[in-house]
């Protein structure tokens, strides 16, 4: 689950670090002389707030301006003009593609005298099954190009089991800080390990973490994702969740106990379990297809849940064919031939489809489907299977 910066910046705060005074908003209602009361003089930085990076080099769709969805005010007059046109406005960046995204929230910040900019991260590396840490003394950039460019750049550090321990000391050196700098920074770095366990974050990035011209490090930008296995943990945090920068899609899928990812294919997927999922994407791009979704109905597939299946795929106007892959285990594959049967009479769906069983009760199933007067097609074979959704599609 992702944060807006303005919650991850509060969640922050609470754990002692460096973060600049602002103010959010969620609607047009902005009384510049008592809402900014409490941050010092100019300038100002405004900022949309979109579950997307490269907000500053973005651009509105309803152009006012050419300076993005981050802009610094210098005079107070002139803060209500940039607000309201950002606010309701779409801001389009290389992370939200041309549709881009609608402004609903707006952060104004206190503004920061910049002598240096760093990247700072910390995830958990997968390999290792470790807290790791990425810092680069090149902030405000694009983390992947700079890897690509000057990986030199880049440093890696791990905690072991999620521990704090001192960081180490060339890297003093490497970042090119005086001692003072480089304790002030491991105390930064410890703080956001704690804060990392605590709300059970998946990502924590800064960038930039910046030194300002007194030589003092402040939190500029922030971002948060929180484990969504672990939101039960935290229902303060669930609480946080932003609806609007959810994909409408993927939303129905998890209200009905399934998971949903759009894609840009032409071939509706819908299996139970996640391995067969990938497992079945990865086969239509081997026969020159793309999948149109990820769609795992989970391991109790019912009727019930392939309509809303069936419905969510029938609702991308890119999908050509659909493969239905199932294995069955605790729910056998009769069971779920009946459901596609009477999920297809009852949505009167017309794409192509190619339904393939394995596993318990997977001859029954075929023979349901074959026996259907739907004109689906069953295949055993995986490969075979494949092939023939991508000739259905073309």
């Amino acid at each position: 689950m992702n944060l807006h910066e303005y919650q991850a910046k509060k969640i922050l705060k609470k754990f002692d670090l460096p973060i600049l005074k602002g103010k959010h908003f969620n609607n047009l209602n902005i009384n510049i002389e008592k809402d900014l009361l409490d941050l010092r003089d100019p300038p100002w930085v405004i900022k949309s707030q979109i579950h997307a990076g490269g907000r500053g080099a973005g651009y509105f769709k309803k152009s006012f301006n050419d300076k993005g969805g981050v802009q610094i005010v210098f005079e107070k007059e002139n803060i209500l003009n940039i607000f309201s046109s950002m606010f309701g406005n779409i801001l389009v960046t290389k992370q939200t593609g041309n549709k881009g995204k609608k402004v609903n929230h707006i952060l104004i910040e206190e503004g920061c005298d910049i002598d240096r900019e760093f990247y700072l991260s910390l995830l958990v590396d997968r390999n290792s099954s470790k807290l790791m840490m990425i810092i680069s003394a090149d902030g405000g950039v694009d983390i992947e190009d700079l890897a690509k460019t000057n990986p030199e750049k880049i440093f890696n550090f791990y905690f072991e089991n999620f521990e704090e321990k001192e960081l180490p000391k060339e890297l003093e050196k490497k970042l090119k800080l005086t001692n003072n700098q480089f304790s002030e920074l491991s105390q930064i770095v410890f703080k956001l390990v704690t804060a990392f366990k605590n709300i059970d974050a998946s990502t924590i990035e800064i960038n930039p973490l910046v030194l300002n011209k007194s030589g003092n490090f402040v939190l500029l930008d922030a971002k948060i994702s929180l484990d969504d296995n672990a939101l039960f943990r935290h229902p303060e945090l669930d609480s946080l969740k932003d609806l609007s920068e959810e994909d409408p899609l993927e939303l129905e899928a998890a209200e009905n106990d399934m998971n949903y990812v759009k894609l840009n294919g032409s071939i509706g997927c819908m299996v139970n379990g996640a391995g067969l999922a990938m497992a079945t994407m990865d086969i239509i791009k081997q026969f020159g297809e793309e999948p149109a979704n990820f769609l795992d109905l989970g391991g109790t597939a019912n009727k019930v849940r392939a309509i809303k299946g069936f419905k969510i795929i029938q609702s991308d106007p890119n999908v050509k064919s659909v493969l239905i892959n199932i294995f069955g285990g605790i729910i056998h594959c009769d069971m779920i031939a009946n459901g596609i049967v009477e999920a297809v009479k009852e949505l009167n769906f017309k794409l192509p489809m190619v339904i393939r069983f394995q596993g318990t009760n997977a001859t029954e199933g075929r023979d349901i489907i074959n026996k259907s007067t739907l004109e689906l097609i069953s295949i055993s074979d995986f490969t075979e299977a494949a092939k023939k959704v991508v000739e259905l599609a073309k």
